[in-house]
């Protein structure tokens, strides 16, 4: 079997099928795409007002309508003691630009003993328009990506892609009522006047001037406008002082624990039902120490320093961090079906020294080639504002389905249900048989496609510090890891003492040959489970059925005379058929995954939830895993469900928690970047007052338990 001739008799076989299917749905967006966006907890839609048309100096305005089920809620720009503000990003013509969100007056919303800022039943975020003099055209297209958090007791992040298009010169008129009623719900502005605020120890002492007479002797609502300054839920008192100018109204805010904002200036929004004011005051006094921003990192370094095999700073740890990490990774159980591969490949050519090299260095090429590609596209999607991390790409669906295609073809060939020159003309048959470095190229973007779901100890926090160095230093570290995963296959193809290690050819070679079809048929089991978690049942169902056909149809290839054209006929007939019943299950989304479900003591991962439970004075352990990732999985079976491990945790009354990144989630791409990392495993124990303790990504009992003797 040849590599090359594998991916192109695979590309005849599979492309059509493979683009119906990435083609058919978008696994990622919630909803679809157009003026409404409705999931199970929220309908979202996307409105628009210009009731003198679309012109410079005239009011414009669109705005993001989010409709909520009973008990379900989103977030203000401050979201207060967890949750995410709504994100809206525009693609607008040339010469139309848009403002920000002018944020309705939220409601605070108690979470157990902590409380948020936020919407629920209907709401309307409305953004202005500026036309530029002299815009020319006869409509407008708008177009939106916007994402939310919506939460009950759970939180599910969500987003959705909108468009709709604008008549420039009629009015747009038909929603004037409902961005009229929440511009009666957007705080008024008052002017600052004798308004200020005062730092006194760990409290804020609010003065606020100017506010209407209708409101004086009432007790009023405040909602501060920088996140992570003051205690939401906190106990805090307020006043109505009257002096010879007038009245005040004062209050006195605890200031937060764990603050991240020392600002010189507060914009505050009090309200009292219908009304609601914004006062901008300059704040006075000596803020006192904190978790501020410049100490968080600090506190998140040293907790890597402690826990990562050597210095977590630096471009040259982390370029032998990766090296070290890519030499690892050939020993994760992820890679050993391509491993199979390499062997073959490499005792074909046991008497030729000149070929083992030529394999050895086209071979690493390959690996480092992908790396990089790998790599780049990484960064340019977190560039472009993508919430990725490293195995983003078995996320989706489509390609979980297109490797399980993959290895089902390599399967087969292996076991000796076909050979590839079947498939191929004739001429591209000579071609690769005239050039086989090409065969050690492949095998090395081969391994790459299937190893880099995985993490291996010493990669994560090289990984981590990646994400944030300039492209060609993050490229660097890349290509590190390529080079300690290729360093095995290099060695023996340019030192003669290893390749003397490597077994002779023989008649063996065609037996080992057919024994390694099953490590490939392991891999589509693994592929076809892990779409499952994806997907759900009728998934993994639909690509099952797919790749029986698709075995049918090799098979009928193989055949001879008229039952050839017969079968394969039908056969090919049938994967049409099937792809186009029963093809969209495989990649249609799955509200909640198994694993992110609670199970025994393990609860699911949600934004906020740790700093719920730790305020409360509970100890966290989270576990940041995904379906794709074996190391996720082997740890999961033989370190997480030890007796003597859940005993501890028992004993010192740790909550569980389990982020799935199975699919792609922002929230956890954002939480594991914020611990140093851009992959999976990530497993941290968190305990108020003490920064995050990350461990190892290949986990010991040993190494738990003494994690938790240590809170």
């Amino acid at each position: 079997m040849t590599i090359s001739r594998l991916l192109l008799a695979t590309v005849f076989i599979a492309a059509s099928a493979i683009s119906t299917l990435a083609g058919a749905q978008n696994p990622f967006p919630i909803g679809t795409r157009g003026a409404v966006v409705s999931t199970e907890q929220v309908r979202a839609e996307l409105l628009a007002w210009a009731p003198e048309g679309v012109e410079a100096g005239k009011p414009v305005w669109l705005g993001l309508q989010l409709t909520h089920r009973p008990e379900w809620h989103t977030y203000w720009k401050n979201s207060g003691d967890s949750g995410l503000p709504t994100q809206l990003d525009w693609q607008l013509p040339a010469g139309i630009t848009a403002g920000e969100i002018a944020w309705p007056t939220p409601k605070k919303i108690p979470v157990g003993t902590l409380a948020n800022y936020g919407y629920e039943g209907t709401v309307l975020l409305p953004v202005p328009l500026t036309v530029a003099p002299g815009f020319q055209a006869s409509q407008a297209d708008i177009k939106l990506k916007a994402s939310w958090l919506v939460c009950r007791q759970e939180c599910i992040p969500q987003e959705g892609e909108f468009s709709l298009s604008l008549p420039v010169k009629s009015s747009t008129a038909l929603n004037g009522k409902a961005f009229q009623a929440t511009f009666d719900a957007t705080p008024r502005p008052l002017p600052t006047g004798r308004s200020q605020i005062e730092v006194s120890g760990q409290t804020l002492k609010v003065s606020l001037d100017g506010l209407p007479p209708a409101l004086q002797g009432q007790t009023l609502a405040l909602f501060p406008e920088t996140a992570g300054v003051t205690q939401p839920a906190g106990a805090w008192q307020q006043a109505w002082q009257q002096t010879g100018q007038g009245w005040l109204w004062t209050a006195q805010v605890p200031l937060s624990s764990e603050r991240t904002e020392s600002p010189a200036r507060m914009p505050l929004v009090v309200s009292l039902n219908e009304r609601a004011y914004r006062i901008d005051a300059p704040v006075s006094g000596e803020w006192p120490q904190g978790a501020t921003r410049a100490a968080v990192p600090a506190a998140l370094t040293a907790a890597l320093q402690a826990n990562a095999a050597g210095p977590a700073l630096g471009l040259l740890p982390a370029l032998l961090g990766a090296l070290l990490g890519g030499l690892i990774l050939n020993l994760m159980p992820c890679v050993f079906p391509v491993l199979a591969i390499k062997v073959v490949g490499f005792t074909r050519h046991a008497n030729d020294r000149r070929a083992h090299r030529i394999s050895g260095l086209a071979y690493t090429a390959g690996v480092l080639l992908s790396f990089l590609a790998l790599g780049a596209l990484m960064l340019g999607l977190r560039a472009a504002g993508e919430q990725l991390g490293w195995g983003f790409q078995l996320q989706s669906p489509a390609v979980v389905a297109a490797l399980a295609v993959l290895f089902t073809v390599i399967g087969l060939n292996l076991a000796g249900l076909f050979e590839f020159g079947q498939f191929l003309p004739s001429g591209v048959a000579a071609l690769e048989a005239r050039h086989p470095v090409v065969n050690s190229f492949l095998s090395g973007v081969l391994a790459v496609a299937i190893a880099s779901p995985c993490t291996a100890p010493f990669m994560g926090a090289s990984l981590g510090l990646a994400v944030g160095l300039p492209a060609a230093q993050a490229l660097a570290v890349f290509a590190a890891i390529g080079l300690g995963m290729a360093l095995p296959y290099l060695a023996a193809g340019l030192v003669p003492a290893v390749a003397r290690l490597l077994p002779r050819p023989g008649a063996w070679m065609e037996t080992f040959r057919r024994l390694m079809a099953f490590p490939m048929f392991a891999t589509v089991a693994w592929l076809v489970w892990v779409l499952g978690q994806q997907s759900g049942i009728d998934g993994a169902g639909a690509l099952l059925a797919l790749l029986v056909l698709l075995a049918l149809t090799l098979w009928a290839f193989t055949l001879r005379g008229p039952a050839r054209t017969v079968i394969a006929t039908i056969s090919i007939a049938l994967c049409a058929l099937a792809i186009w019943a029963i093809g969209p299950n495989i990649i249609k989304p799955l509200g909640a995954t198994p694993l992110a479900a609670a199970s025994g003591r393990w609860q699911a991962w949600e934004p906020g939830r740790v700093e719920q439970l730790t305020a409360r004075g509970q100890p966290v352990f989270v576990d940041f895993t995904a379906a794709w990732c074996v190391t996720c999985q082997y740890n999961k079976k033989t370190t997480l469900t030890n007796a003597a491990v859940l005993a501890d945790m028992e004993a010192k009354n740790v909550a569980l928690l389990r982020a799935d990144w199975t699919r792609r989630d922002p929230a956890i791409s954002t939480a594991i970047g914020r611990l140093g990392r851009s992959g999976v495993p990530v497993y941290v124990m968190y305990k108020a007052g003490s920064a995050p303790q990350v461990l190892s990504e290949v986990l010991s009992v040993e190494e738990v338990r003494s994690a938790i003797a240590r809170l």
